[in-house]
C-alpha cells in the first residue's frame, strides 16, 4: 500500500483551477455548491479542513491544522500499524515516495532529500555535521530564529568557529533586496566557511533575496580553493509552501524546512535539501537507518561518504505521519504553486495596505510583496504585544506575538482564510485605537 493521494483527493486544488463541478467529497456538486464555488472558489479549499469556524485563524505559521486528504491518509497508515506494526513498517521501510513527492515539490532530485522531524532537527542536523574548524567564521544575522542561533552556537562550541551576526537592515518595512545583499557582501571575510540566513524573517515578515544573496556567496568562491569555500545555508521555514520557486530558483546550497506549518503536512515532518555534490562533506550526528550505512555496520566496514539518506536520522518515528507526507505535496501541486503563492500574497497585501492606513498601527512588514510572503508583523500604539493579541483574541481572532527579544504582533493571512475575515482582523485593530 502507498500513501499516494487518491484522486478525488485533487478535486479541491481542480475546483479553484476552474473544476467548480467537483465537489471536495468527489461527489456532484449541488447546484447550491457550484454557485457558493463561483462566488468563491477558495471556499473548496478551506472546506478541507476541520478548523473550528468560532474562530479566524491566522497563525498557520505555527501548527498547521491537516486538510482532509493529509487526514485520511495518516488515519489508513495509523490503521495498518495498529493491525499489523511488523508488516506496516517493512511495507514502508523505503522511504522514496517521501523523497520523491518533496523533490518533485522543491524541483530537486529524490536524492538530495534528508527527511527530518522539523525545522530544528533540519538546521541542528545541517550546522552540527559541517566541517568546521577553529578559526573559520560563520556568519548570520540579528533577525535569525532561535534555532539558527542556537545551532550555530553549538556547533561553534564545538569546533571552535566563530559565529558573526549581522543586522541587515535597520526597518523591516523599509528593506531592500540590494541593502540586505549588500549588507552580505561587506561582510564576507576570508575566514567565512558558512552564511546562515532565513527566507522569511519570523521577526519581522521580511522576506530575504535568498537568490541574489546566493550570487553574492557564489562570487565569494570564484578563486578559493575547496576546503575554502563558503556555503549559503538558508532555514526556509516560512517560505516553502507559500512561495511559488524551486531550490534551482533560490541558488542556496542548503535549504531546512519543517512541513507541518504552510505546507499543511503531517505534524512532525521536515526535509534538508542539499546539493548533491556538498553531502560527503557533512558528518552524521544522529545514526541513520539507511541501507548503505547499515550495511556498512552489519558487514563491519567503513561507512560510504555522506549522502542526504545519510543525514536522515534514523530511530523510530511518527511513522503514519512521515509517510503520509506525499499527501500534503500532492495537495499543494493539486492546486498549483503559482495559485497558491498569488492567493496568500493577495490576502497578505490586503492586510498590509488596510494596517498601513491606521495611524495607531505601526507595520513592519514591506508592502512589496518581492520583499515579504505570508506573514504580517505590527504593533499598536500604547499597547505590548500580548495585549492586542489578547484583545483581538476576545473578538474570535487568533494571533500571536513573535517570540523574540523585541516582540510584535502577528498575523498570517493564509489559505485557510478569506477577504472577508483579512477586513474582519482590519476591523478588530482599528477598534484597538
Amino acid at each position: 500500500m502507498t500513501t499516494k493521494l487518491p484522486r478525488r483527493s485533487l478535486l479541491a486544488g481542480l475546483l479553484v483551477m476552474g473544476a467548480a463541478g467537483c465537489a471536495g467529497s468527489g461527489a456532484m456538486a449541488t447546484a447550491s455548491a457550484r454557485r457558493k464555488a463561483r462566488a468563491d472558489p477558495w471556499q473548496s479549499v478551506r472546506d478541507e479542513f476541520n478548523l473550528s469556524p468560532a474562530w479566524i485563524h491566522m497563525t498557520g505559521f505555527l501548527l498547521a491544522s491537516h486538510p482532509r486528504p493529509v487526514r485520511e491518509a495518516i488515519e489508513r497508515l495509523r490503521r495498518e500499524l495498529d493491525e499489523n506494526p511488523v508488516d506496516a513498517l517493512h511495507a514502508h521501510e523505503d522511504l522514496a515516495p517521501v523523497r520523491e513527492a518533496a523533490a518533485a515539490y522543491m524541483g530537486v532530485g529524490a536524492e538530495e532529500i534528508a527527511l527530518t522531524d522539523s525545522t530544528t532537527m533540519g538546521l541542528a542536523s545541517l550546522y552540527l555535521g559541517l566541517p568546521l574548524k577553529a578559526g573559520d567564521e560563520v556568519l548570520t544575522t540579528a533577525h535569525d530564529h532561535y534555532s539558527t542561533h542556537e545551532s550555530l552556537r553549538l556547533a561553534a562550541e564545538r569546533t571552535g568557529a566563530v559565529v558573526r551576526k549581522i543586522a541587515l537592515y535597520a526597518r523591516g518595512s523599509a528593506a531592500t533586496a540590494t541593502e540586505m545583499a549588500g549588507a552580505i557582501e561587506k561582510a564576507l571575510t576570508p575566514a567565512t566557511r558558512v552564511v546562515a540566513i532565513t527566507w522569511v524573517h519570523s521577526s519581522s515578515g521580511v522576506k530575504t533575496p535568498v537568490r541574489a544573496i546566493a550570487e553574492v556567496v557564489a562570487r565569494a568562491n570564484q578563486g578559493r580553493a575547496p576546503g575554502e569555500r563558503v556555503v549559503c545555508c538558508v532555514d526556509g521555514v516560512h517560505g516553502l509552501g507559500v512561495e511559488d520557486a524551486t531550490m534551482a530558483d533560490l541558488g542556496c546550497d542548503f535549504f531546512a524546512a519543517g512541513c507541518h506549518k504552510w505546507m499543511f503536512g503531517p505534524r512532525g515532518t521536515g526535509v534538508l535539501w542539499g546539493r548533491r555534490e556538498l553531502w560527503p562533506a557533512l558528518r552524521p550526528s544522529i545514526p541513520s537507518f539507511g541501507k548503505a550505512a547499515y550495511e556498512a555496520w552489519l558487514r563491519e566496514q567503513q561507512p560510504p561518504p555522506t549522502t542526504a539518506d545519510m543525514m536522515s536520522p534514523g530511530g523510530f518515528h511518527s511513522f503514519e505521519h512521515r509517510w503520509a507526507l506525499p499527501a500534503a505535496f500532492a495537495f499543494h501541486r493539486g492546486i498549483g504553486k503559482a495559485r497558491v503563492a498569488a492567493r496568500i500574497h493577495a490576502l497578505n497585501r490586503q492586510c498590509k495596505e488596510g494596517l498601513k492606513g491606521m495611524g495607531h498601527v505601526t507595520l513592519h512588514t514591506p508592502l512589496d510583496d518581492a520583499l515579504s510572503a505570508g506573514m504580517v508583523c505590527f504593533e499598536v500604539a500604547g499597547m505590548t504585544p500580548e495585549a492586542a493579541v489578547g484583545r483581538l483574541r476576545e473578538r474570535k481572532i487568533i494571533a500571536s506575538t513573535s517570540p523574540y527579544a523585541t516582540a510584535y504582533v502577528r498575523v498570517a493571512p493564509s489559505l485557510l482564510n478569506s477577504e472577508a475575515d483579512v477586513e474582519a482582523v482590519l476591523r478588530a485593530i482599528r477598534a484597538l485605537a
